[in-house]
């Protein structure tokens, strides 16, 4: 009985590790087509009163400019290209801050990489637990190490949510600006990626106060950041 476990357990483990890698390897070459998120979404839609449609269209990294790449590495992981998918640095940052900040009824600082919020919006549900934390740290490096840093840009923005039922930065350019995402201005990208903590919160197309400074952090900042090398790896 107790070998018959074992043996399930082994043949589990290893069909996941097979059917992980496989998996990877095919987003490397073919954009997914819907995320966990997205699904979860439509399935809430009916109960919460939020759109039951799905607006999205991806396109080639080398089709978008580099000021959307630069905006959301400004919002949302500087560090991204130093990196080699979890910022540990960050990690203890937070984790030394938190206690306080929660205690004084200030926010929790976050320490999502760019590579972590990839590996959760296309891989998992969106359902906090550490068991899932675990698995997103696992898809975390295998991404990191099966797709390189351009592929994972090119698919966190093409793949995160921009709003209700809007997702990937296509759907968001022509929704709030109308216009195609090759077409997006600095400050456009910046005020995209103003949103993304929170983007049925924030309107990239009506942007509060907060929005606007934040887009005049994150524009300030962009100078700064460079860019993935031409290689996928």
């Amino acid at each position: 009985m107790v070998k018959n476990v074992f043996v399930w357990l082994f043949r589990t483990a290893l069909a996941f590790l097979v059917g992980s890698v496989l998996l990877v390897l095919i987003y490397r070459i073919i954009p997914p087509a819907i995320t966990p998120l997205m699904a979860w979404r439509l399935v809430q839609a009916p109960f919460t009163g939020h759109r039951m449609t799905v607006q999205h269209r991806w396109v080639s990294y080398d089709d978008l400019p580099p000021a959307i790449f630069k905006a959301v590495m400004s919002g949302e992981d500087a560090g991204f290209l130093r990196h080699e998918g979890i910022d540990w640095k960050a990690v203890e940052r937070a984790q030394k801050a938190n206690p306080g900040r929660i205690k004084r009824g200030k926010p929790a600082l976050g320490a999502s990489t760019i590579s972590m919020q990839t590996a959760k919006n296309v891989f998992l549900v969106p359902w906090r637990s550490m068991v899932r934390k675990a698995f997103e740290f696992y898809f975390t490096y295998l991404i990191e190490a099966l797709w390189g840093k351009k592929r994972i840009l090119e698919v966190y923005v093409n793949m995160i949510e921009w709003g209700d039922g809007i997702y990937g930065v296509q759907a968001a350019s022509r929704f709030y600006f109308n216009k195609d995402a090759s077409q997006l201005t600095a400050d456009e990208a910046a005020r995209l990626a103003a949103v993304v903590p929170n983007p049925r919160r924030f309107n990239a197309g009506a942007p509060s106060n907060y929005t606007k400074k934040r887009q005049s952090f994150i524009k300030g900042r962009m100078g700064g950041i460079g860019l993935p090398k031409k290689s996928t790896r």
